[in-house]
């Protein structure tokens, strides 16, 4: 072996010290991350309570008041803390204190990922007067429709989720039906081109309406004052 190629080999890169360097980068890399997250969580907190805060009363048209409500056990007690991993109950009132309704956060399996919702239920309709998406990857172009598509949010203008005579379940299931069929006031006049987003909504909103309703009514008393 020559001298050049001698001078070659002792300047090409060292397997074991690429390697060995590794550790280093991956901690270097974790740190990062973990600052970020903690330099920018707070800020993401707020946000996210400022929109929750629009949403409440956007699907309960009326309210200028809102007390936050969280269940335990079928009872419901105002919220002392942030009550993490509670059901929480958003009750809505108008300038004299009279309850409009209460916001409730719902979340299921969409077409993409979850769909997290929230919706408005007005005790005196007894029906879902109001729903927003909080959270969504639907497949921008078609099932973000549920989002933005005026047709497809009237329908939770009146949505029927009245109880049955024992008030222990809903009188009839909130379900999707076609684009353009509907014909009762507990269906879901879906998307076309967006049916299982359509359907994952309906699913959705009969899940927690069927849980809930019945607890909401039981303490309506505690609520409205």
């Amino acid at each position: 072996m020559n001298q050049a190629e001698m001078d070659k080999l002792a300047a090409a890169p060292n397997s074991w010290h690429m390697i060995s360097a590794l550790p280093s980068i991956g901690l270097m890399c974790a740190l990062l991350i973990v600052t970020t997250y903690e330099l920018t969580f707070e800020t993401i907190k707020k946000n996210k309570a400022e929109v929750l805060e629009r949403a409440i009363f956007k699907v309960l048209p009326g309210s200028e008041m809102k007390t936050t409500f969280a269940v335990a056990d079928g009872q419901v007690e105002k919220l002392v803390g942030e009550g993490k991993g509670q059901q929480k109950y958003y009750a809505g009132y108008d300038a004299n204190g009279q309850l409009i309704g209460i916001a409730l956060e719902a979340a299921g399996q969409g077409f993409q990922d979850v769909v997290r919702v929230l919706y408005g239920y007005s005790p005196e309709k007894k029906a879902i007067v109001g729903m927003q998406v909080l959270e969504s990857k639907e497949t921008p172009g078609l099932g973000d429709k549920i989002e933005k598509d005026d047709a497809f949010l009237n329908n939770f203008e009146a949505l029927d989720v009245s109880l049955d005579s024992n008030g222990e379940n809903l009188k009839n299931e909130v379900i999707y039906v076609k684009n353009g069929t509907k014909s009762n006031p507990w269906e879901i006049d879906g998307i076309t081109g967006a049916t299982i987003s359509s359907k994952a909504i309906a699913a959705i909103l009969q899940a927690s309406a069927s849980e809930n309703v019945p607890v909401l009514n039981k303490n309506l008393e505690k609520l409205k004052n």
